[in-house]
């Protein structure tokens, strides 16, 4: 299985079938997508995009998806916060299957430890239904660590529920590869691959996160010694917006294929 993808935040908001035709265009079979557009950086002007809220779209992306090979390897905006009933994501869930996806992740933005544990439960239990897999990062505030996350795994105690491991992440608040030596690695679901420096440059780390990542061996993370260490068939996506190569004039297709191609040197 090939299984280096490339996940969203790397294109600003290129809509759905773009991406679909992009990553297959430069040799890609997975993309991470969200369920609408991101809207935070849109440097190349596309249009708002709903793939929860448009029925055509989602046609014309699963067309897309059969005629040029690429799977859905990952959905974001499964979000737990306090403002959203969780039962409204099953008909995200379903149009996800229906684009033959079959791993979404979730994240929360609730303070409060127990009204995320019992979310994550709640969405898994959604999923598990449905036969599909979740993943949710370790990256939720205030407990950024992979001890924190493990607890969450033991809480909801469904095996569809794995851990998404993204190393920017992962290594900036204090991750390491023996930790990683030492997981059961059956609970790892998928990787979000970017290199950055080990000390940020950066004033806010989200700044950093969401517009200065770099290709593997670029920065200082140990990325070699990580991969070496997950299993083969976890899907690998590289997790890279480069806004100054963007603003230098680079397109997204060169951006992607460059970090896609560092990312296949040091995959094992």
């Amino acid at each position: 299985m090939d299984r280096v993808g490339v996940e969203r935040l790397c294109v600003f908001g290129m809509p759905p079938v773009e991406f679909v035709h992009m990553a297959a265009d430069i040799g890609v079979s997975w993309i991470g997508v969200g369920s609408t557009a991101m809207q935070y950086y849109n440097p190349d002007n596309y249009s708002y995009w709903s793939l929860r809220d448009d029925p055509a779209l989602v046609r014309e992306t699963r067309t897309a998806l059969r005629d040029r090979g690429v799977g859905i390897s990952l959905m974001e905006g499964f979000r737990i916060h306090p403002d959203f009933d969780l039962a409204d994501y099953g008909r995200d869930m379903d149009m996800l299957l229906s684009l033959g996806g079959r791993r979404f992740n979730a994240a929360s933005t609730v303070k409060d430890r127990n009204q995320a544990l019992d979310g994550f439960a709640t969405l898994a239990e959604m999923a598990e239904k449905r036969g599909l897999e979740m993943t949710m990062e370790i990256a939720q505030p205030p407990n950024i660590n992979l001890k924190a996350s493990l607890e969450t795994l033991a809480y909801v105690k469904r095996p569809n529920c794995k851990l998404l491991i993204d190393t920017m992440h992962y290594f900036r608040f204090g991750g390491s590869v023996k930790e990683i030596d030492e997981l059961d690695k059956s609970l790892i679901g998928y990787i979000q691959l970017a290199d950055v420096p080990l000390i940020s440059k950066f004033q806010s780390y989200f700044e950093e996160a969401l517009y200065d990542r770099k290709p593997p061996g670029e920065g200082e993370l140990p990325l070699r010694e990580f991969l070496a260490l997950i299993p083969r068939d976890v899907i690998v996506s590289v997790e890279i917006p480069e806004r100054a190569r963007q603003l230098a004039g680079m397109g997204t297709k060169e951006r992607v294929a460059t970090c896609i191609a560092a990312a296949r040197r040091i995959l094992p």
